[in-house]
């Protein structure tokens, strides 16, 4: 018999992070959203819902967020909340925040050391990649350099920045997800990490990506929609904290493919060692459970953005 319940789609960076994640939910995926195994069954009971994974990169998913809001539950930027709050709501599970680390800036030897030495002002006028105007990494990076402009920065993919710095592309580069550990076998040399100098500076963990449902699932599907939804989210991420090792080997494609598409910095063939410790390093206990101390955090930089003007006034901080 067919299974005729709705299908909900659950986008989703194709990050070892991400991916590590959502599995249980949506079964194991192809880091192309395929399903490995169509007949095979989710690791929980996801109940009156099924859900489909869209591997996609968070630059990507930010603008479609913005332009189209068609998927159902998608990763996000923390800023690009700001633009499409009315459309969507945050999950209190599912974010990556970074105590004490975060996106980092990286560049040749001189100009690191140029960096580590005289802060935001070694980067006026340098040319930086990053990986998108709507991401969190390049708000912080915006308000790292105060009352100096940005640079002149040059989006592109995050898989791609390592490699244009080490081509001299751009003099200077931010990196995030598994590029934050990638840098060095490149030749390049870190400035700042932007979550460290968040953290001293106001004493907060930096909030970088989200996880965010549509407001309307609750009209679509039922009263209570929202919160079954929300709960089968954190059933996922706890079941693959609880079968850590099948999650990570799940992830390992993932990384392959990040590391060999076209453009992208070749540091060496991705090892599981290095893929858990970056999971490690981005689904922990906040990403469970953001609670009050992450509510705080995301508040807090939502709002000093729009005092600088660098995103729109994010208003209350709504969290199913």
């Amino acid at each position: 018999m067919a299974d005729e319940r709705p299908i909900l789609t659950l986008a989703h960076s194709p990050d070892p992070d991400d991916a590590f994640m959502w599995w249980p939910m949506t079964g194991k995926v192809a880091p192309d959203g395929t399903p490995r195994d169509p007949e095979a069954a989710t690791a929980i009971d996801t109940g009156r819902f099924r859900f489909r994974a869209v591997p996609a990169d968070i630059e990507a998913l930010n603008r479609r967020a913005a332009a189209a809001g068609d998927l159902d539950i998608t990763a996000l930027s923390f800023r690009a909340y700001c633009d499409v709050k009315d459309r969507y709501i945050v999950t209190h599970c599912g974010s990556s925040f970074g105590d004490g680390f975060g996106p980092k800036v990286i560049a040749s030897h001189a100009l690191a050391e140029r960096v580590r030495a005289h802060g935001a002002a070694a980067l006026v006028e340098r040319s930086v990649a990053i990986p998108g105007r709507r991401t969190t990494a390049f708000l912080l990076l915006s308000i790292f350099m105060g009352e100096y402009p940005p640079g002149r920065v040059v989006e592109m993919p995050f898989d791609q920045v390592i490699g244009a710095v080490a081509r001299g592309d751009t003099e200077a580069g931010v990196v995030i997800h598994e590029g934050q550990l990638l840098f060095a076998e490149a030749g390049l040399e870190l400035g700042v990490d932007l979550g460290a100098w968040w953290k001293v500076a106001f004493g907060f963990a930096v909030p970088l990506g989200c996880n965010a449902i549509k407001r309307d699932l609750d009209a679509r599907f039922g009263p209570g929609s929202s919160a079954e939804v929300v709960r089968l989210l954190r059933s996922s991420i706890e079941y693959a904290l609880a079968h850590r090792a099948e999650s990570l080997e799940y992830t390992m494609p993932f990384a392959l493919a990040n590391a060999a598409k076209p453009g992208a910095e070749r540091s060496g063939l991705p090892t599981l060692e290095r893929v858990d410790r970056y999971v490690d390093m981005y689904v922990n206990p906040l990403t469970v459970d953001m609670g009050g101390r992450g509510r705080a955090a995301v508040v807090h930089l939502l709002r000093r953005g729009h005092e600088l003007g660098l995103c729109p006034d994010p208003g209350p901080l709504d969290i199913a």
